[in-house]
């Protein structure tokens, strides 16, 4: 009878030793999947180069929007300033024509006649004979800039 129980209790140690064992291997397991996985530098290294490619990623999308969004806002104020320079524009021509006429009245009303039909008569003759008028201003222009010129060259010596 004395074995009896003996062989039931090592039949239960045998089977306790196994599960151990079992349970011990599966640790080991683990622990060498992780170790494996801390020592394959090239795969931690391609996760990284993921996860900053990704970052990058969002970043150069973020960035575009608000590009867009930048962009369009320009787009919008040179818009507005484009039609406010128009009008302003078109009220100083306004303006100016409007002085103009006035200081063209008034020279009429204040100059004599003769020296207005003296006036009419040198600007119908210029009208008439545009290219000798023409060339004789680019004669005076030429003269004017290198005489311009000489002077600029004294200057520095």
């Amino acid at each position: 009878m004395n074995h009896q129980p003996q062989r039931e209790k090592t039949a239960n140690d045998l089977g306790e030793l196994r599960e151990q064992a079992e349970h011990t291997r599966e640790e080991l397991g683990r622990t060498v999947e992780a170790l494996a996985a801390k020592a394959d530098v090239k795969a931690q290294a391609g996760e990284k180069v993921a996860a900053v490619r990704e970052k990058a990623t969002v970043a150069t999308e973020k960035a575009k929007v608000k590009a867009a969004v930048a962009t369009d806002l320009v787009k919008e104020k040179a818009a507005v300033a484009t039609d406010l320079v128009k009008e302003k524009a078109a009220v100083a021509s306004e303006k100016a024509k409007v002085k103009a006429a006035v200081a063209s009245d008034l020279v009429q009303e204040k100059t004599p006649d003769p020296v207005l039909e003296k006036a009419g008569a040198v600007a119908d003759k210029a009208k008439a004979n545009r290219t000798p008028l023409l060339a004789g201003v680019a004669a005076l222009v030429a003269f004017l800039l290198v005489r311009r010129t000489r002077r600029n060259r004294r200057g520095r010596r």
